[in-house]
């Protein structure tokens, strides 16, 4: 997760969305006052910085006195002010008001079966290979990413913009025009690309009901952006 005073932006880092290799990018450009969280493993090149601090979640959750008891919940067990994959309704809560109305916000997600697909292997490599798909999924830890870019009931997109990872590149270069960051058209780095050797489309992989699996699952998700199988 990435706040940008030099540049004016706040990347909300989501889950196997090319999360790392973009803040693997953007963090030459940032400042020495900018917020930049760590990076597991470490990235060369990339700085955290500005990430620790005090936080108070009883005032927090007084902040928010009708959400749901999962946020209250969420931030109890954090202990860092700002943290890799801190969803944007609580960076909303811990930044000055004029930082989140007057910031760019953007994160991205992607298609669930391409998403659960690349998370899968990225899972099974950590645990040496010996992981089935169906095994996987069994566990129910999936890559869901709408909690960290709506509001803390999930109801609605609090971010300026989600960039669809299908669209990358694209989407990225009119961002970074926007932030007056320069960009050749490539990140230069393909972060945690090494986890999947099998590049066999997602629709030849899943059987049918693994696929109405994922469906029911990420349903928010296919809502909110239109995905189809």
């Amino acid at each position: 997760m990435i706040i940008s005073h030099t540049h004016k932006f706040i990347f909300v880092k989501t889950v196997k969305t090319a999360g790392t290799s973009i803040e693997g990018f953007l963090s030459p450009h940032c400042g020495p006052d900018d917020v930049l969280t760590p990076i597991f493993p470490p990235l060369e090149g990339h700085e955290p910085r500005n990430y620790e601090g005090a936080v108070r979640p009883i005032s927090e959750i007084l902040r928010i006195p009708f959400g749901p008891v999962s946020a209250w919940r969420h931030i109890s067990s954090q202990r860092q002010r700002f943290y890799r994959h801190m969803p944007a309704w609580l960076v909303r809560v811990r930044v000055p008001a004029t930082i989140w109305n007057g910031y760019f916000k953007f994160c991205v997600d992607r298609n669930p079966w391409d998403k659960v697909l690349s998370h899968y292997h990225m899972t099974a490599h950590r645990q040496g290979g010996e992981l089935s798909l169906d095994q996987y999924l069994r566990r129910g830890k999936l890559p869901i990413n709408y909690p960290r870019y709506t509001d803390s009931f999930a109801s609605r997109i609090i971010v300026d913009r989600v960039v669809r990872y299908e669209n990358l590149i694209d989407e990225l270069a009119a961002i970074f025009a926007r932030l007056n960051i320069p960009f050749e058209g490539t990140l230069g780095i393909r972060a945690k690309g090494e986890y999947r050797a099998d590049r066999t489309p997602y629709q030849s992989v899943f059987t049918p009901e693994q696929r109405q699996l994922v469906q029911r699952i990420f349903a928010r998700e296919i809502e909110l952006h239109g995905y189809r199988f």
